[in-house]
């Protein structure tokens, strides 16, 4: 049914151009899947007889913008001399719509199955959909959405020239960590032409059974060389008086694990 190095573009253009009633779909749907960076599909139901197969599937995919879509597909052989016909939907509701309408010869023997082996009725009905497909296809969208994830490219900086030297020295003085930037570092930013602060993260958590809040700043300095540099400030209150801390370091990687093991210990 699918091909394992089919990419999501070459999908929905088969998708598309194969279904009857493709037509039917509304334009911004379509210009929405255009969008699509990845997808994943799933055999929904399946009934299978002397006179009637008949089989829906569940294709899902990842947008640009962070969402899904889903698109349901039905596929049956009720067509001039039994050729093989799709139609696509936008609802569940929708496809298993178009399923019951489709002619299926009394007496025959059936097969109905859904999901992943799910047990249908003898009568020719599609069974209820297999919600832990749905819990494995979202598994799948979100791993494919931290894999296709991409950040978006950083602005340019706009630094400052405010007496940057000296903002250096004073983040540097007041930083309580011991393992603060040292000398070295303190010598190259009394060169610092210009700067830039920017928040990269903040947010209140539980400590101990007790409200702390947490900040991240980036200080970017730009030296008379031309090259940047940039040190890392925590700011927090996870103190066991509850003040305010503050925190310095050469890089983002250690300043985050400072946050984190603050979160967890005192």
């Amino acid at each position: 049914m699918s091909d394992p190095y089919e990419t999501t573009e070459e999908l929905l253009e088969r998708l598309l151009r194969r279904a009857l009633n493709s037509f039917d779909l509304p334009d911004p749907t379509v210009e929405r899947l255009g969008t699509a960076l990845a997808h994943s599909t799933a055999l929904h139901s399946s009934h299978h007889s002397s006179g009637l197969h008949r089989e829906t599937f569940k294709h899902a995919f990842l947008l640009i913008d962070g969402s899904s879509l889903m698109l349901w597909e039905l596929v049956h052989n009720v067509g001039r001399d039994g050729a093989t016909q799709h139609e696509l939907y936008l609802e569940q509701g929708e496809a298993r719509l178009a399923a019951s309408r489709l002619p299926h010869p009394r007496g025959a023997e059936s097969r109905t199955t859904a999901g992943a082996g799910q047990g249908g009725g003898a009568d020719g009905r599609d069974a209820d959909f297999d919600t832990d497909l749905d819990a494995d296809l979202d598994a799948d969208l979100e791993i494919l959405a931290a894999l296709m994830a991409t950040h978006p490219p950083a602005a340019p900086r706009i630094y400052a020239p405010d007496n940057s030297a000296d903002h250096a020295r004073r983040v540097l003085r007041r930083a309580e960590n011991g393992d603060r930037p040292g000398e070295d570092t303190a010598r190259v930013l009394r060169g610092a032409l210009a700067h830039q602060i920017t928040q990269a993260f903040g947010r209140q958590c539980n400590v101990e059974g007790r409200d702390a809040g947490f900040t991240l700043y980036e200080h970017a300095f730009l030296l008379l060389d031309g090259s940047e540099v940039s040190i890392w400030e925590v700011e927090h209150t996870a103190t066991p008086d509850g003040r305010h801390m503050c925190e310095v370091y050469e890089t983002e990687h250690a300043a985050r694990e400072a946050m984190e093991l603050r979160a967890r210990v005192r």
